[in-house]
């Protein structure tokens, strides 16, 4: 490799271009889009660096930020350069996001700010049905894709900005997009991602190289890296560390928001792995305990069931095996943002004879918190009668059940006129009422009667996160029974969707 020069005017080009464009989201909207410091220096670097023979120097890049860094906005003016400025005829530009939701908000960005500026639109094609915009004037275009989009063998991208590479799940693309540039003088792939959870992953095998090549251990002079993460022994609530890993913090990166939720994260583990993973870019495990059995506890106000007879409510029903615990909840969500819960729980008379979970389940049974069924399998005709019996005192308008665990028992209480709802155990439809739940005990908004049985269930619930921060309980990794948190879960997913009123509308979502 001959050696490295900087060209200050190739640098120049890409950070005025960058600053022609505007902001497409409010509070900035229709404002210029002014590089701060650190992305000044990032994009010179970059782009400035060149060989001897006047090509740009770095052919992939790993630009490592933490979320609200400002990476999408960053990727779409990218690629409008590329597209509108680069100098290249015949470019293809491809934005791979993680998911169709997130290669439409590129897009979207992208075509917007092409919209807000004059000299552009005067020479681009905009295709939105393809997330599409052409360069008429060089036939090059930029194209916004989803990592899941199959097979792109054949393709000759000019540049490719990898957004949030850590949601990726395939491989195999990663590898394609890395020599899709082969017969391109000045090909680029630049990756810009948050920390994932994966270190079996594509994007922790280029997030361990970027680190080696900063370190030297590694020689390689195509390879840019800019790794803004807060180190593995570093205090994680101290605002110093804060700043080491957010070179935004204090502009667009609010320091009061994140000084909120590292105050919350200090009181749930939980929400202490994603605050250290999104926001101070460390990889870290993301099976973890739920809610501290104390802030659960501290929420065990009296349920006056008098006082809830024909209240709307909203039921949430799991079924387990035949052999293991079942349970249904109610929720009554009140005016002032508050819920109480009801919970009912069975199991066959044969589990308490073959006792694995090593509880008192017929202490629980004395004392009127758990049914026992006879026999070696749950007679769901007990939990059809419970049902029925408690839709003539409550108005319970919706329950809410695992659609893949569908049973008789659903059919039975479809033909009696319940409103049953079909819910995925996914994180689409479990994240946003298990965060509701988490924000309930924090605030102290949620009543549950100290039912020893629920208790034991929240106690017992290990969470699972995926690469976007969704969050839900795990069966399959929590090593004790659940199944009243599901049953709750469940029943808040209802509650909180129908009364259209829940912790969001009171102070924004909370991302975790």
């Amino acid at each position: 490799m001959k050696p490295s020069l900087m060209n200050e005017k190739r640098s120049n080009r890409v950070i005025k271009f960058v600053e022609m464009l505007k902001h497409t989201k409010s509070p900035w909207y229709g404002l210029p889009f002014e590089l701060m410091k650190w992305q000044n220096e990032l994009l010179t670097k970059l782009y400035g660096t060149e060989t001897e023979n006047g090509k740009r120097q770095y052919r992939q890049a790993l630009l490592y930020l933490p979320r609200k860094s400002g990476k999408t906005t960053l990727s779409a003016a990218l690629a409008l350069y590329h597209l509108f400025a680069d100098g290249v005829s015949g470019g293809e530009v491809y934005v791979v996001a993680g998911s169709r939701d997130q290669a439409s908000l590129c897009f979207n960005t992208a075509r917007d700010m092409v919209r807000q500026n004059k000299q552009l639109m005067s020479r681009a094609k905009i295709i939105d049905s393809r997330k599409t915009i052409v360069n008429i004037n060089t036939g090059s275009f930029m194209r916004a894709l989803a990592s899941d989009v199959g097979n792109l063998h054949g393709l000759n991208a000019s540049c490719v900005i990898c957004d949030e590479l850590h949601t990726w799940k395939d491989r195999e693309l990663w590898d394609t997009i890395t020599t899709s540039g082969g017969t391109r003088s000045e090909p680029l792939v630049i990756a810009i991602t948050t920390a994932g959870n994966d270190r079996q992953s594509v994007c922790y095998e280029l997030y361990d190289y970027a680190k080696k090549v900063a370190s030297n251990v590694i020689e390689d002079k195509t390879f840019f890296p800019a790794v803004f993460e807060a180190d593995e022994d570093d205090d994680w609530t101290d605002p110093k560390t804060w700043e080491k890993a957010n070179p935004a913090l204090g502009s667009f990166r609010n320091l009061d928001e994140l000084e909120s939720l590292c105050k919350k994260a200090q009181e749930m583990p939980a929400l202490e792995a994603s605050f250290r993973r999104l926001y101070l870019n460390q990889w870290v495990s993301t099976d973890t305990a739920w809610l501290p059995i104390d802030r659960w506890n501290d929420c065990k106000g009296q349920v006056d069931l008098e006082k809830l007879k024909n209240r709307t409510c909203y039921g949430g029903l799991d079924l387990s095996t035949t052999t293991d615990l079942s349970s249904f909840c109610l929720v009554f969500p009140a005016e002032d943002g508050t819920y109480e819960v009801i919970p009912y729980f069975w199991i066959p008379e044969a589990k308490l004879l073959n006792n694995r979970d090593r509880v008192n389940y017929r202490l629980w049974q004395k004392k009127g918190f758990l049914e026992v069924t006879p026999g070696d399998v749950i007679d769901y005709r007990a939990i059809l009668h419970k049902i029925h019996e408690l839709s003539k005192i409550y108005q319970i308008k919706e329950i809410a059940y695992d659609r893949w665990n569908a049973s008789q028992l659903v059919v039975e209480l479809q033909s009696d006129g319940a409103e049953m709802v079909g819910t995925g155990m996914g994180f689409a439809s479990m994240s946003a009422p298990t965060k509701q739940l988490e924000e309930l005990v924090l605030s102290k908004r949620i009543r549950h009667g100290s039912n020893p049985v629920l208790s034991w269930c929240i106690a017992n619930v290990i969470l699972e996160q995926d690469a976007a921060g969704n969050c839900k309980p795990s069966k399959a990794k929590s090593t004790q029974r659940i199944d009243g948190a599901v049953a709750l879960i469940l029943a808040l997913s209802r509650g909180m969707l129908r009364e259209k009123r829940s912790v969001y509308s009171d102070r924004g979502l909370l991302i975790i």
